[in-house]
């Protein structure tokens, strides 16, 4: 029972910095719940709707009241089989009703529930964090008042001892500076015992909310969240048993249809169709022979040989007159038309997949021009990297097997049409397939890009001994950057005498990777830029900054660079004096030849 206490302890303090991400992911579960629901919800009006379909359905086809669909046995099979489906649809309105009563409800007064319990530990983690945080910030009140104590005592102690060593101080004046001496000492051994005993107290706070508070408030978040996932396993598969519940009675439902169809009897219906029509009459006598040839008594001559040969042939025109009619019906079915719908849907196959290529690609580069992180997750801790990168190279694969599949499709595709070539043209399916082969070889220099840097990561990747080590990315910036430039943009004057910081906060916080702005100032020696115009200041300038140059007011100035949107005009009083002035305390007449002489007040 230690023992899991124990690892559970452990398991808690690998988190317990990260409450924020805590919060996210039980939010996240809470709304795959509701989601869940959504989704049974959608199932069982499905299953209501295809219910009264079906019932719809068997009463449309219900008999009418006649008397002679009921005495064959093939009606009244169908008739059963009609009456079946009516219970069928019976079945599938229950299964629409119990996912109702036993998924969506449930699930509906759980995700109350869960939102509100949810609530109340992260509340209280917040109440504990605060509680810890004003501990600490009461601590720092008490250790400044100890050292500001501290330092008074320690100057009303060097007070007295120069007042004792005066031979021209008053004995009264002496007396006066020990006891303010003594008086601060007492208060600063006073700040002392205050700060030692607040310290001890933060100190078991700070304790109890490490080892104590946040565990237990983690331990029931989860506990909350091990119920969730067994409640949404409970919700999966009560959704399975719902349909198993029915599925007795739908095979009860399928096996009346069957011996409905089994009780059909065709000798029986025959023997009805028989007795229900038959006439009585007895069928007619043989027809006798009657002699016509004895009257004429005479040869066949060769005359009547000939004369009956016309009508031989006469009967062969007509057959020929027969024949002519089939290209008429051969023209009619246009067998040659039935190959040009094929050959559409092939050339349809072809350039459908590539724009869907394209667009799957164009996504890709959308998606790494537009996003705010690197295209290697150089962002990220390593185990994260790792993950991403991996996941990436799985994408990719799956995107190479896509393109894989479709190449042996077309390959087929070629095959068939040179076997068969009235289907199609084989060289029709080459630019595709060459197109494929560059979307492998793209997607492989990918994969190996990414299985390049995922190996990097992988050889990089701390060994579990060693110590957690925590930097920062800004302030590591910050010292690579070159002191000299960091006062370029500070303590900017406006006319009415104030001063602002905007442009010193916005260079600190961003992180420097292009070069300072007065870096010219470096290679000021090596080329004297030509003057573009004059100025006249309308107020003093101090200039204390580095590449900034003081002016008084009405003092004419030469112009050697023009703002270029930072606020700052580069001027020179003579060869050897130059620097930067605030654009908005000069007036500046530029030359006619210089872009336009533009005039800036």
């Amino acid at each position: 029972m230690n023992v899991i206490k124990i690892e559970t302890l452990l398991k808690v303090q690998q988190l317990q910095d990260q409450f924020d991400n805590l919060e996210k992911h039980t939010q996240w579960g809470i709304d795959f719940v509701e989601k869940y629901t959504k989704f049974v919800k959608e199932r069982s009006e499905i299953e209501l709707n295809y219910a009264r379909q079906i019932r719809n359905l068997s009463k449309k086809y219900q008999p009418k009241k006649k008397e002679d669909e009921n005495k064959y046995t093939w009606c009244r099979a169908f008739h059963f089989t009609l009456n079946e489906l009516n219970d069928y649809a019976g079945q599938h309105e229950l299964v629409a009703e119990n996912m109702i009563s036993q998924i969506i409800a449930e699930l509906t007064r759980y995700t109350q529930e869960l939102k509100t319990e949810r609530k109340t530990h992260f509340h209280d983690g917040r109440k504990a964090q605060q509680q810890i945080e004003a501990s600490w910030k009461q601590l720092e009140l008490c250790k400044r008042k100890f050292e500001r104590d501290c330092k008074e005592a320690d100057r009303a102690q060097q007070y007295f001892e120069k007042m004792d060593a005066d031979i021209n101080v008053t004995k009264a004046d002496v007396e006066k500076a020990r006891q303010q001496a003594q008086m601060r000492h007492q208060m600063a051994s006073d700040s002392k015992s205050e700060y030692s005993s607040y310290l001890q107290k933060f100190n078991q706070e700070q304790n109890d909310h490490y080892y104590t508070i946040i565990p237990n408030i983690f331990q029931k978040i989860q506990v909350m969240e091990e119920k969730r996932i067994d409640r949404m396993g409970d919700s999966l598969k009560t959704f399975a048993d719902v349909d198993r519940q029915i599925l007795p009675i739908i095979g009860k439902c399928l096996d009346g249809m069957t011996q409905a169809a089994d009780s059909i009897e065709s000798k029986t219906d025959s023997s009805q169709v028989i007795e229900s029509y038959k006439s009585g009459f007895e069928p007619p006598g043989d027809v006798e022979f009657e002699d016509y040839g004895q009257a004429m008594k005479r040869t066949v001559s060769e005359t009547s040989l000939t004369s009956s040969r016309p009508d031989n042939k006469s009967d062969r025109p007509s057959k020929g007159k027969s024949k002519t009619l089939w290209p008429f019906i051969k023209k009619n079915k246009t067998p040659k038309q039935s190959k040009e719908p094929l050959s559409h849907r092939f050339n349809d196959l072809m350039t459908s997949k590539p724009k869907m290529h394209c667009l799957r690609s164009l996504r890709r580069g959308l998606s790494l021009k537009l996003g705010s992180n690197p295209e290697d997750f150089s962002h990220l801790p390593p185990e994260q990297r790792r993950k991403k990168l991996q996941a990436k190279i799985d994408d990719i694969s799956k995107d190479i097997q896509k393109e894989m599949d479709q190449r042996d499709a077309l390959t087929k595709m070629k095959e068939v049409y040179v076997k068969n070539p009235q289907m199609g043209d084989p060289t029709s399916v080459d630019p595709r397939l060459a197109e494929i082969a560059q979307n492998i070889d793209k997607l492989q220099v990918e994969a190996q890009k990414f299985e390049g840097w995922l190996a990097e990561v992988e050889g990089r990747m701390p060994v579990k001994s060693d110590p957690p080590r925590r930097t920062s990315v800004l302030y590591e910036t910050q010292n690579s950057t070159p002191p000299t430039n960091n006062n370029c943009t500070q303590d900017r004057e406006s006319p009415e005498g104030s001063y602002t910081d905007e442009q010193s906060s916005e260079v600190q916080n961003k992180v420097q990777t292009e070069t300072p702005e007065f870096d010219e100032f470096d290679d000021a020696d090596e080329e004297i830029l030509p003057t573009i115009g004059t100025c006249k200041a309308i107020y003093p300038f101090e200039g204390h900054n580095e590449g900034t140059i003081a002016v008084t007011e009405g003092e004419l100035l030469y112009v050697i660079e023009e703002d270029k949107g930072d606020g700052w005009t580069r001027v020179r009083r003579n060869e050897e004096e130059e620097g930067y002035v605030p654009t908005s305390y000069v007036e500046v007449f530029l030359d006619s030849n210089a872009k336009g002489a533009i005039t800036y007040i």
